[in-house]
């Protein structure tokens, strides 16, 4: 069954960018009326209208900073997805009131102009760097989760669903390091790698959208959904890379960037003591607790259980080959390596 209902309208926000393409194209295997693509990039639009090309597919240009164009954008939408960020890590640090601007106020924009206009559901695209954030990105996608949370907790009637899905490294995606490590290989360069111990979440476009989704059908006002992706390290990354390009299995160690973890975090402990475990995903709900401080200062609660968070540390280590695996699923890698043996065969 459809996550969203035959003849439904969708407004993507970002959605020339990896995810919004992603999920603009599986949107359109189903009956939806529309699938409205935000974006700034006027370019990226005419390029994807031209590729896409389909009807259902309208293209408004506008900034999730400016709430007019996102009120537009969103009349007679019954679902929104909002993938429109800052991602780049080296970027925010070096102009954090830019993240403020657009995850911050930009989504604050996103959800208020969804629930005048009486969507039905929202989802917002977060990431691991919003759990114990140590860089300004990751700073500002945590307060992105956290204005999605309060709407929910003092709107309790609103007929909008606000929630947040929290992904880790999306491979191919806008800001993966693989395309780099292609580009760098086909270059007939070694990758250029942080530290081969540093540790990342991998998952794919399609299970991220897959993720969203399920969101959109059963997300319950102020929920997080965490996705239980597998991890591996950078070094293991690269090699697979080399591997499947056929050169030889080396990389050049150039040190942590300007805000970078050794490991990600997908989870807190905090969350996973009251989280849902679904299998595949977990569901954090939301604290309803009202601001009556007696709770907190005078009783506060008991029996809180204790866990463990859920890091790219100690969830399940992809090996060599399985990252080969998995890399073999992406379009994008398929494109390339069929691309390197058309030109082998000349």
């Amino acid at each position: 069954m459809s996550a969203v209902p035959a003849g439904s309208r969708v407004l993507i926000t970002g959605g020339t960018g990896s995810f919004g393409q992603t999920m603009t194209r599986r949107l359109l295997t189903h009956d939806v009326a529309e699938v409205r693509v935000f974006s700034r990039d006027e370019a990226k639009q005419d390029a994807m209208r031209r590729v896409v090309a389909d009807d259902r597919v309208r293209y408004h240009v506008g900034d999730v900073r400016d709430f007019d164009s996102v009120y537009r954008a969103t009349r007679d939408v019954d679902y929104v997805f909002h993938a429109a960020a800052l991602k780049q890590v080296p970027s925010c640090e070096f102009f954090p009131l830019e993240a403020v601007r657009t995850n911050i106020l930009g989504s604050t924009n996103v959800i208020e102009a969804a629930d005048r206009n009486g969507v039905a559901s929202v989802v917002l695209l977060s990431t691991d760097k919003a759990v114990h954030p140590i860089n300004a990105m990751g700073m500002s996608k945590a307060l992105m989760e956290k204005t999605a949370q309060a709407y929910a907790r003092n709107n309790p009637a609103s007929r909008t669903v606000v929630s947040c899905v929290r992904y880790g490294n999306v491979m191919y995606s806008r800001g993966s390091v693989i395309p780099l490590f292609v580009e760098q290989i086909k270059a007939g360069r070694a990758p250029t790698v942080t530290d081969p111990q540093m540790t990342r979440f991998l998952m794919s476009l399609a299970e991220s959208v897959e993720l969203v989704e399920h969101a959109f059908q059963y997300a319950r006002p102020g929920d997080i959904f965490v996705n239980k992706a597998a991890a591996s390290t950078v070094g293991d990354l690269a090699e697979a890379i080399c591997q499947l390009f056929d050169v030889p299995t080396k990389f050049e160690t150039i040190g942590v960037r300007h805000g970078e973890k050794q490991h990600e975090t997908l989870a807190s402990p905090e969350e996973l003591a009251q989280a849902d475990d679904f299998g595949e995903f977990y569901r954090v709900p939301i604290d309803a607790r009202d601001l009556n401080y007696a709770l907190y200062v005078t009783e506060g609660e008991l029996g809180g259980r204790s866990v463990d968070e859920f890091n790219s540390a100690n969830a399940r280590r992809l090996t060599v080959p399985e990252i080969v695996e998995l890399l073999q699923t992406l379009p994008e890698i398929r494109a390339e390596l069929g691309a390197r043996d058309a030109v082998l065969a000349c």
